[in-house]
């Protein structure tokens, strides 16, 4: 009458992705952030949302160099012309603004990963079709 279940079936592992606790934990580290890093964050975001195109270099496999180059510049030149106080440190603003819009790029490849990853998983669900 009563069956037992096996041990890997009574308590499944959770493999749900918590995409809501993930942003949480993001916008919180974001918060931590010094108050250069987090003038400048601002400016690389603005940037990324501009860039973030299907085809884009930001999703390239191996980013071009020079395109990334040319993104920091446009992050810098912006910085430069709303906050007065980079005037005379230009290489600081411009290794910080790489780092952040390097890290910006990395997350946001890992998003479109995922949401990949989520269509794909939907449509080879039985009874589902991609038209």
């Amino acid at each position: 009458m009563y069956q037992k279940l096996p041990y890997y079936m009574a308590y499944p592992i959770q493999t749900e992705y918590d995409e809501r606790a993930e942003r949480t934990d993001l916008e919180y580290m974001k918060s931590l952030y010094p108050d250069l890093p987090k003038r400048i964050l601002p400016y690389v975001e603005e940037e990324c949302d501009r860039m973030e195109y299907t085809g884009s270099v930001m999703f390239d496999v191996y980013p071009d160099k020079l395109q990334l180059r040319i993104m920091c510049n446009r992050i810098c030149e912006n910085v430069k012309k709303q906050e007065k106080m980079f005037a005379g440190e230009e290489r600081m603003l411009r290794n910080l603004a790489e780092v952040l819009l390097y890290q910006e790029i990395y997350r946001r490849r890992g998003e479109q990963r995922k949401r990949k990853q989520k269509i794909y998983s939907y449509c080879s669900l039985p009874g589902k079709s991609v038209i």
